[in-house]
């Protein structure tokens, strides 16, 4: 089937038509956007300033999720910032387009991520005496890789799809951004196959990998009844905090992807969880209760307080 559209911009009906709530939607939008991306560069640039979390295989991919997070805001929320000033909502057929695939691009090297991330963990308490021929920087390199390569093929996937879909009329998405479901409900076509593979390729991964997640985070807290007691505060310290990010980025995923697609209002609520705040709630759970990332934030402070002193 070959893509007949005659569309060639969609309308978005944004999160309402209220002026007074578009303005408020504005402010808040924009605030959790700057801390968003203020947190998650502080945290990369720590962690790259930082020799001894460096060489760390755990902040290397806390550094790598961080930049994924920053670049996962900025695909959706500043157009929802503009948005939010504009009565009326577009956006191109072209951009509709780049905005679905670096949205599922970015959540599918993530999603591998937080996999990598649990990996690690597994490992580090599981099998600390082989670690770190285990977790060598040839393995981690490899690892990052696949992230890139999972999340390309995953938005590829869901890409080829959507371009063979025609829209010939109605360009009206009641959704704050662009997305899978929401645009179907606009093609002239029987769009039940491609719900199928969407469910597949978003809804399923989301539950098997949750599933998988869930399963290696019991083997390990299973495994901490052998530790010190310093050692099972520390271990559960961190993989507490993994576990809660794990729930934040999947439960919503599942949410939207395994359920039959319908308008309901919570949709734009769920999707302002995942596009704005989730982005900012990672780094702050990841450094609240790290003392490693606190200490190593207080003495970059210090190194920039030195260099503009000496200036």
């Amino acid at each position: 089937m070959q893509n007949q559209s005659f569309v060639t911009e969609f309308v978005l009906l944004g999160l309402s038509q209220n002026p007074k709530v578009q303005k408020i939607a504005f402010v808040v939008f924009l605030f959790v956007y700057l801390a968003a991306v203020g947190s998650n560069l502080l945290i990369l640039v720590t962690i790259l300033c930082s020799p001894a979390l460096l060489g760390s295989p755990m902040y290397f991919f806390l550094a790598f999720l961080s930049f994924l997070d920053a670049c996962f805001s900025s695909v959706i929320t500043p157009k929802m910032i503009v948005d939010s000033l504009n009565e009326k909502k577009t956006i191109s057929f072209e951009g509709c387009m780049t905005q679905i695939f670096a949205e599922h691009f970015l959540a599918g090297a993530e999603v591998i991520v937080l996999t990598v991330m649990a990996y690690d963990r597994y490992v580090a308490i599981c099998k600390p005496l082989h670690y770190s021929s285990i977790m060598n920087w040839r393995l981690c390199g490899i690892l990052v890789g696949v992230a890139w390569t999972g999340g390309f093929l995953h938005s590829v996937i869901q890409m080829l799809f959507t371009f063979q879909l025609p829209f010939c009329g109605p360009n009206v998405i009641d959704h704050i951004m662009c997305d899978l479901y929401p645009l179907l409900k606009l093609a002239c076509t029987d769009t039940h196959i491609f719900r199928i593979v969407v469910t597949a390729n978003s809804g399923l991964i989301c539950i098997v990998i949750f599933s998988l997640l869930l399963v290696s985070y019991s083997v390990i807290l299973l495994s901490l009844r052998t530790h010190s007691a310093e050692g099972r505060g520390k271990a559960l310290s961190t993989c507490g905090s993994h576990i809660t990010v794990v729930i934040l980025f999947f439960a919503p995923c599942i949410f939207m992807y395994v359920r039959p697609p319908s308008a309901f209002a919570s949709d734009k609520v769920v999707a302002i969880f995942c596009t704005v705040l989730t982005p900012l709630l990672n780094p702050l759970i990841y450094t609240f209760r790290n003392k490693d990332m606190k200490n190593a934030m207080k003495k970059l402070w210090k190194q920039l307080v030195l260099v503009s002193n000496k200036n």
